[in-house]
């Protein structure tokens, strides 16, 4: 597909657009065609990500502990998080994968669209300064940023499940996909949670945590009804 879709969506326009064809660039491709891959980038780009993402809480959210800080800046620089922002701006319909990795759906895998996402950002910085970069990654973090800072601190669903669960003793409990729903692009997990092979709810979620965390959050509810 042609490249400046993917410009517009992202919202920067490249001078150098091999640096963006080298961020879309996987490993698999890259053998296959002896050309570089986005590795370097994606190594740069993490660290970036996390150095920027770090700047934005500090100075927006002045009331949080360091503690609070990294948790926060753990649960949105993570590859859940990066997969949500690859699939908002359709990564997967411009990556360049190897045949071998095309045909096993690599076009889908979180790990591989999460991974374009930092080196996308690494190439925003070379192309267009730290300035362009930021703006790339807080108009599509700001709003789990601010998710995160209001829960941090309290447990997730989850583990509330988890301590519930085993208030008399140690259960097996599994969370399970069940389905996956819609397009490439825009997947939805559903998840079933069960507790020592009985099936407790489900959940459906854009990431298997989404899914699992709502899963988790039927069940508490459905075991408090039954209390």
């Amino acid at each position: 597909m042609d490249k400046g879709e993917l410009e517009k969506s992202i919202g920067y326009t490249f001078q150098d657009k091999e640096l963006l064809r080298r961020a879309l660039t996987h490993t698999s491709y890259a053998y296959e065609h002896h050309v570089e891959s986005n590795e370097k980038l994606e190594f740069l780009g993490d660290s970036i990500l996390e150095f920027l993402s770090s700047k934005y809480i500090y100075r927006n959210y002045p009331k949080l502990k360091e503690g609070e800080m990294t948790k926060v800046r753990a649960e949105v620089v993570c590859e859940d998080s990066l997969y949500i922002v690859a699939q908002r701006h359709h990564f997967s319909d411009f990556l360049y994968l190897g045949k071998s990795e095309a045909v096993s759906h690599g076009r889908n895998k979180p790990a591989i669209l999460a991974d374009s996402v930092e080196a996308v950002i690494a190439a925003m910085y070379f192309d267009g300064g730290l300035e362009e970069a930021e703006k790339f990654i807080i108009t599509n973090l700001k709003e789990a940023i601010e998710k995160s800072s209001k829960n941090v601190g309290m447990k997730d669903h989850k583990t509330v499940l988890q301590e519930k669960l085993q208030e008399n003793g140690n259960v097996r409990i599994s969370y399970d996909v069940l389905e996956t729903v819609g397009p490439d692009h825009d997947k939805t997990f559903v998840v079933e949670v069960s507790c020592d092979n009985k099936k407790l709810a489900q959940g459906s979620g854009k990431t298997k945590k989404q899914a699992e965390m709502q899963a988790a959050e039927k069940a508490l509810i459905n075991i408090s009804k039954n209390e």
